[in-house]
């Protein structure tokens, strides 16, 4: 008979708690943030991409850690050759830099091979990635880690939730039940490991075609109602531009219709850090 497992016993809750707080900063390191969706297809990735530019845009020093060891595509989107593995030095692999965007992901180390590795190797994986890399130094410290979280809720997320202290957790979805149904799963693994979401972004929102007219075509409304849900910032909606996916195929930077909305976002993402 299958067994029913309750997930939040005191227990557990007790538990989760415990892990959130005893967990060493990683060095030099002032804010890790996770950039979730829960699912796939999203863009969710495009958007860690574009929100590191406008972040590095504030003068902030900025990384990108690839969390989707199965899936890693922030090599590709910041133009990074795959075929050159990291330096080593001191026993820590130093990041690659692009668009002066530090970036760490197992694509680097695999190159174009497939991950095929079960859960607890995808953990190991993924400490290596998060601690085995120089991300930062006392003279050159770093202001904000993005972590690019894989679908679901998985080994991947917990792992993470325990290995590092995160500073919050973004939300990305479009604006269909869907994409919302996913994303609040996310959302509700961050709440209950003691994560604050930062905010809920809503991408795919609209299109605006050549005569100028907007298009919802996936719905409206998604973002705004999950932000509400869990008393976090709606942080905006982007647009459906073609030109930000070709970007992201080039490993260019982004300059299009949503990029003072991508500036906008990262504006209030580092303000509520340093309030």
């Amino acid at each position: 008979m299958l067994q029913v497992i309750e997930m939040n016993s005191p227990e557990q809750s007790a538990a989760r708690t415990q892990a959130q707080w005893n967990r060493e900063p990683l060095p030099h390191v002032k804010r890790v943030i996770a950039v979730a969706s829960g699912k796939g297809g999203v863009g969710k990735s495009t958007v860690a991409v574009s929100l590191a530019f406008a972040l590095k845009a504030q003068r902030l020093s900025v990384g990108i850690l690839d969390a989707d060891i199965y899936g890693p595509s922030i090599p590709r989107m910041l133009g990074l050759d795959i075929r050159l593995q990291p330096e080593i030095k001191d026993n820590k692999m130093i990041p690659p830099v692009s668009h002066g965007i530090k970036a760490m992901s197992m694509a680097l180390i695999t190159g174009s091979q497939a991950a095929i590795m079960r859960g607890p190797m995808v953990t190991k994986s993924l400490q290596q990635l998060l601690r085995s890399t120089a991300w930062a130094s006392e003279s050159q410290p770093m202001d904000i880690l993005l972590v690019d979280m894989p679908p679901g809720t998985g080994d991947v997320h917990l792992s993470m939730v325990q290995q590092v202290p995160l500073d919050g957790a973004i939300i990305v979805t479009t604006p269909q039940q869907v994409a919302m149904i996913d994303a609040d799963k996310a959302a509700q693994m961050f709440t209950k490991v003691n994560v604050k979401i930062l905010g809920v972004i809503e991408n795919m929102s609209y299109f605006i075609d050549p005569t100028g007219a907007r298009h919802t075509l996936f719905g409206e409304g998604g973002g705004k109602e999950l932000a509400e849900k869990y008393a976090a910032p709606f942080l905006g909606s982007l647009p459906l531009d073609p030109s930000l996916g070709i970007c992201a195929d080039k490993g260019e930077a982004y300059h299009g219709v949503a990029t003072a909305d991508f500036a906008a976002m990262a504006a209030t993402i580092a303000s509520s850090l340093r309030a």
